[in-house]
């Protein structure tokens, strides 16, 4: 057994306060880390220490492997969590941990290259005979030979990055006319996003729907499923709503979509928390698409529906624990759905919309959860991902889960930045969602040109309540010296293990 007796989290936003509360619950102390423009995040008051890292810029502070881990060093961690993003699945910042006598809260570093790397991966699931869509792994460089290769695979096609992720990297093909031009546009993102030029080929479904399992396993080789997740609206390949069980998986599928992502999970001796992806097309045929080896965004869901707390999970396999559940133990009830709340416009083709959160009102309620990093008068940065919280809804079913979400969502007020709330709300009640007709471009099909209900008057008083509730801290927001030493807890009133609150 190792001790986890305090844990730096590598991350900021909801998944950083997330990670801090379910360590404070098993009084782990924890150690926040932030950059300049997130001084008075939430997350940082969120921790028992915290240490500025750097200037705004991620490449200047949550994506530098050296500062992150003298920050550990610093103060006195014995283990580091990377959350989701940044460098969760960067193999050789595990590495780096490690290599400083730290524990990362993660699989090893070995099986995160493995899955890392898109083809290699494809390989590992086929030898594991998990079905995979028809590719060229190692398009030729030269013209005809590239022609040749794509016209084997046929059209529609995928041109996609070998490594990162995010729909960076990636065009869809649909005629030999169009190969050339998307071949090069994609491996020149891919360079710029992800300093990796490679790219492949894979055959394009059309419409299918997006559904993963969500593994646990040990150091040990004991390895469960959690059941599956249906990830199928997206917009440009980024998730926003997600759900458990998946309305298209019966117990027949489950059971050969979980053993599979067994297999695949068991053939890089996975370690911890994963999840592994499928595209399901119309007539119930799988394929393998990728491993995230990291706690999911939409983790959330499948806690609540197995009663698993999959972050304490984490902290318990880095620990060394044997695999404390058999699958037997595992039992889904009821039905969850999750909403992502981002900084975006979804009628500006979700432009993102960073501003300062003047308002602020979270819907409570039964079977209701919220996971936030924001906070009233938080100025939401520029720098990163626009997601400001998750929202999700349990029910004894799929349309209690439903109903509850958008009851909560028109109880969901944030004033200063747009938000995608009003979009989630009707994207909830359209009929091809209640029946559970869903698919990765649903978004495409039914929302094109979405443009937002008028309601200036409710948005008017809902704002004057808020505010004469809620005033604005007129604090200044000027970072601390960056040392090891900085913690805006001291002025912020962050909690301690043994009193306050979060």
């Amino acid at each position: 057994m190792r001790p986890l007796r305090r844990v730096l989290i590598a991350n900021r936003g909801e998944i950083a306060v997330r990670i801090a509360r379910g360590c404070r619950e098993r009084c782990v102390e924890t150690v926040a880390v932030y950059s300049e423009a997130d001084v008075l995040a939430p997350h940082v008051v969120a921790a028992d220490t915290a240490v500025c890292i750097g200037a705004s810029p991620s490449t200047q502070s949550y994506l530098n492997i050296e500062r992150i881990v003298d920050a550990a060093r610093a103060t006195g961690a014995d283990a580091v969590h990377p959350g989701y993003g940044f460098l969760a699945e960067n193999a050789a910042f595990a590495s780096a941990v490690e290599n400083a006598g730290l524990t990362f809260i993660g699989p090893r570093p070995e099986s995160i290259a493995a899955m890392g790397d898109k083809p290699a991966a494809r390989k590992k699931a086929r030898e594991a005979g998990v079905p995979v869509a028809e590719a060229c792994e190692e398009p030729p460089g030269e013209t005809a030979a590239l022609t040749d290769a794509a016209d084997q695979i046929g059209y529609p096609l995928l041109v996609k990055a070998a490594a990162g992720g995010g729909g960076k990297g990636m065009r869809v093909v649909r005629e030999r006319g169009e190969l050339v031009a998307a071949f090069e546009a994609a491996s020149r993102e891919a360079a710029a996003a992800f300093g990796d030029d490679r790219v492949f080929l894979e055959r394009y479904l059309e419409q299918p729907r997006h559904v993963e399992i969500q593994i646990l396993a040990d150091e040990y080789g004991d390895a469960i499923h959690l059941g599956e997740r249906e990830c199928s609206i997206q917009r440009r390949h980024q998730k926003v709503v997600e759900e458990s069980p998946s309305p298209a998986v019966d117990a027949d599928l489950r059971t050969r979509m979980t053993e599979a992502a067994l297999s695949v999970a068991r053939s890089v001796e996975y370690r911890g928390v994963g999840t592994v992806e499928f595209l399901l097309d119309a007539s119930g045929n799988y394929f393998f698409l990728e491993m995230n080896t990291r706690l999911q965004v939409e983790h959330p869901v499948t806690e609540l529906v197995t009663g698993i707390d999959l972050v304490q999970a984490q902290l318990r396999v880095a620990a060394g624990e044997r695999l404390w559940l058999r699958q037997r133990d595992v039992i889904q009830r009821g039905h969850a759905i999750e909403c992502r709340i981002c900084a975006e416009d979804p009628a500006k083709g979700f432009l993102p919309s960073p501003g300062r959160i003047v308002g602020l009102r979270e819907p409570v309620g039964p079977g209701l959860r919220v996971d936030s990093g924001i906070r009233p008068g938080f100025e939401v940065p520029i720098y990163y991902d626009p997601l400001l919280a998750k929202i999700c809804a349990f029910g004894s079913d799929r349309e209690e889960a439903r109903r509850r979400m958008v009851t909560a969502l028109g109880n969901y007020v944030i004033l200063g930045c747009t938000t995608g709330i009003a979009f989630l709300r009707e994207l909830l009640q359209h009929d091809a969602f209640i029946r559970g007709e869903t698919h990765t471009h649903f978004i495409d099909q039914h929302f094109a040109n979405w443009q937002p209900q008028s309601r200036a008057l409710d948005t008017a008083a809902i704002a004057a309540a808020i505010l004469a509730t809620q005033p604005i801290s007129r604090k200044s927001s000027a970072a601390p010296p960056v040392n090891a030493t900085s913690s805006p807890w001291t002025t912020l009133g962050a909690w301690r293990l043994g009193g306050g609150s979060v």
